[in-house]
C-alpha cells in the first residue's frame, strides 16, 4: 500500500503524540507503518522534517534511549509544573550515589557497589531503583555466589534525557548526577505523562 509524504508525517506525528514514550524508526516501521510500501530511510526523513517543524514549537520532537518522544522545551518546565499536583518522589543521596555507580560503572554487582562507595548497600536501594525501572539485572558475574550484574534500563535514558549512555555528564562526583535527576524534575516533559510514585529512601 503507498502512502504519500504528507500521510507518512501525519501518521508518524500522530503515533508519537499517543504513544507518549520513544519510539524508534524500526518500531515505527513495524507496527504503524507495517501495511505501507515505505522504507526506513523514508520514515527516518519524514521524521527529521517534524523535527525542524517543531523546533521553535512549545513542544518538541527529540530523540531519546534510542528513539524518538514529543516532549515540551525545558525552559517552559516551570511553568507547567503546578498543572501536576503530585509532588517528585525525592530519594536520597545513598540512593543517588549507587545509581551514579551503576550508570557510570555498568555492569556492577553490589559488592562491586559497596566498594566503590565504602558503604554497605540496602537491599531497599537496588529495590527502590529496579522498581522505577532505572536499573536490571543482566546477568551473573562468575564468582562464588554468582551476584547479579546490575545495569541502567532504556527507561532510565528516557527519564534523564539521554539517547545514549556516553551522553551522560562527565562525573566529577555524585552532584553531576544529582543535578541532571533535579533538571527531569522540574517538571514532566513528555507530550503525557503519568506521575512517579511518592518514593523515599
Amino acid at each position: 500500500m503507498q502512502i504519500n509524504p504528507t500521510q507518512l508525517k501525519q501518521l508518524i506525528e500522530a503515533s508519537l503524540f499517543v504513544l507518549a514514550k520513544p519510539m524508534t524508526i524500526k518500531a515505527l516501521k513495524e507496527t504503524v507503518l507495517a501495511d505501507f510500501s515505505v522504507s526506513r530511510v523514508k520514515i527516518k526523513a519524514a521524521v527529521e522534517e517534524l523535527q525542524q517543524e517543531y523546533q521553535d514549537r512549545g513542544v518538541q520532537l527529540v530523540k531519546v534511549a534510542g528513539g524518538y518522544r514529543f516532549q515540551t522545551q525545558e525552559v517552559l518546565s516551570p511553568f507547567l509544573q503546578p498543572l501536576w499536583q503530585e509532588k517528585s518522589p525525592k530519594y536520597s543521596r545513598a540512593t543517588m550515589e549507587t545509581l551514579a555507580v551503576i550508570a557510570y560503572r555498568q555492569p556492577v554487582t553490589r559488592g562491586d557497589i559497596e566498594q566503590i562507595r565504602g558503604v554497605a548497600i540496602s537491599s531497599h536501594i537496588i529495590k527502590t531503583l529496579a522498581d522505577r525501572h532505572w536499573i536490571k539485572a543482566v546477568g551473573h558475574k562468575e564468582v562464588p555466589g554468582r551476584p547479579a550484574l546490575y545495569a541502567t534500563t532504556t527507561e532510565f535514558l528516557s527519564y534523564f534525557g539521554l539517547n545514549k549512555l556516553a551522553d551522560l555528564p562527565e562525573l566529577n562526583d555524585v552532584e553531576s548526577l544529582q543535578a541532571m535527576f533535579e533538571k527531569a524534575q522540574q517538571g514532566p516533559e513528555e507530550s503525557e505523562q503519568t506521575s512517579p510514585q511518592q518514593t523515599k529512601e
